[in-house]
């Protein structure tokens, strides 16, 4: 699954406690979501196929893997989400595919089509923040 997570826009953000998508934040609410609702027998079931397998902090892109027996159970314990850490999230399905690579494909048009959207809205400055970012 290619899954997009929206940041609470209301949220004030402070110095002390920016919130920065990580596979293990992903994974642990996740996890938890499961296991409030589908009880530690689903937590078991899914914990087996379950595994967050990228995330792109910047675009907020992650690609969650999941058997196919336990792909609905995730991807309702993904929709049941409401927070990472103390940050309120949305998780939005971009595409649900049977392999990874499939998703990684995904993933990257994705990514290439947020990145144009920010290149349109930031003009020529956000393209030499980019060459230089991908040259280090």
């Amino acid at each position: 699954m290619v899954m997009e997570v929206f940041l609470d826009p209301n949220r004030e953000l402070g110095v002390d406690d920016p919130i920065i998508l990580t596979q293990f934040n992903v994974s642990k609410a996740i996890r938890d979501s499961i296991l409030v609702n589908f009880g530690e027998c689903g937590l078991a079931s899914s914990l087996g196929s379950f595994q967050v397998k990228y995330v792109n902090p910047i675009t907020k892109l992650c690609i969650v893997r999941a058997s196919r027996e336990e792909h609905q159970k995730v991807w309702a314990a993904i929709t049941l989400v409401t927070s990472v850490g103390n940050c309120p999230v949305l998780f939005n399905l971009l595409d649900l595919s049977g392999s990874v690579k499939a998703c990684k494909k995904a993933a990257l048009k994705c990514d290439e089509l947020k990145f144009e959207q920010y290149k349109l809205v930031r003009g020529v400055r956000a393209i030499d923040w980019f060459n230089l970012k991908q040259r280090k």
